[in-house]
């Protein structure tokens, strides 16, 4: 017998806007996205107990909290740790959109004291993304060795961020004149090699595969022996290759007109500059 249908399931969310990938589903391994014949995605709003998970401090931290919400509200996603990096800034703003609406607030500084409020369309914000985002894979380091670099995914962005607070706490405590000079050295090193472990697993994280004149190789093992004993020169030109791509695929400050209000606190100049954070913590509030 077939179970009854729930009498109320027309008060239930349904897809609220649908969303293109910048990716274009490229960089997700097979299973972690279903796709779509239009290459659309319906966004569906969060419910309270998203909500909820976005309040707990452990999953915002260690990243699960985000994951949840990615999966529940876009359900073509079905492992949100594979989310490449550069989808991950139209899949938040989508939520929020189809959770609140096109219109955000954000705080903006200006000096030491002098803070105002700013509405953000995050329709326009999307928008720009989409027309911004472009991933160049090719690195071309020599003429006979070629680097093809990938975006990092979620689980990667969220173990590097953990790896930088655990560093930086560290480095806190080295400065704590209480501390031992013998404690001080030991705590530095200690974070100085936690630092470049994260930066060179940051750099072999984001290689997909090698051409050389010697032959071609995806394997994780030889790709990491790689970055950890070729010369300074050519990692740097893999490093900085990233670094562009990091950048140019970042959301960019908006520019804004300076309003009545603006110049009533002392704000000169006919435009600024209003940064947008997407931290999850406060993003969805």
């Amino acid at each position: 017998m077939n179970s009854p249908a729930n009498p109320l399931s027309m008060f239930m969310r349904q897809p609220k806007i649908y969303i293109r990938l910048p990716s274009g589903g490229q960089y997700w391994p097979q299973g972690s996205l279903t796709p779509t014949e239009t290459g659309e995605y319906p966004v569906y709003s969060m419910t309270a107990k998203d909500e909820l998970m976005l309040k707990v401090p452990d999953a915002l931290m260690n990243g699960q909290a985000v994951v949840d919400v990615i999966q529940h509200c876009i359900p073509n996603i079905k492992n949100a740790w594979d989310v490449p990096s550069i989808d991950v800034d139209v899949i938040l703003i989508a939520i929020r959109l189809a959770t609140y609406g096109e219109m955000m607030t954000t705080p903006v500084t200006f000096g030491e004291d002098l803070e105002l409020e700013y509405q953000l369309d995050l329709r326009v914000v999307m928008d720009t993304l989409m027309r911004q985002i472009h991933w160049n894979p090719i690195v071309p380091v020599t003429d006979d060795l070629t680097v093809f670099v990938k975006p990092l995914n979620y689980r990667q962005i969220s173990s590097a961020a953990i790896k930088t607070f655990e560093t930086q706490k560290m480095m806190s405590i080295v400065n704590d004149d209480k501390l031992a000079e013998e404690d001080k050295i030991s705590l530095f090193k200690a974070s100085f090699k936690s630092l470049s472990d994260a930066t060179l697993g940051t750099i072999t994280d984001s290689i997909d595969k090698i051409d050389s004149s010697q032959g071609s190789t995806d394997n994780p093992k030889f790709i990491k022996e790689f970055v950890e004993n070729i010369d300074k020169e050519i990692f740097n030109k893999i490093q900085q290759h990233l670094e562009i791509l990091r950048d140019n695929n970042s959301i960019k400050p908006m520019t804004v007109a300076v309003t009545d209000e603006m110049r009533e606190k002392g704000v000169t100049g006919d435009t600024v500059e209003v940064p947008i954070t997407f931290d999850p913590s406060t993003f969805f509030v």
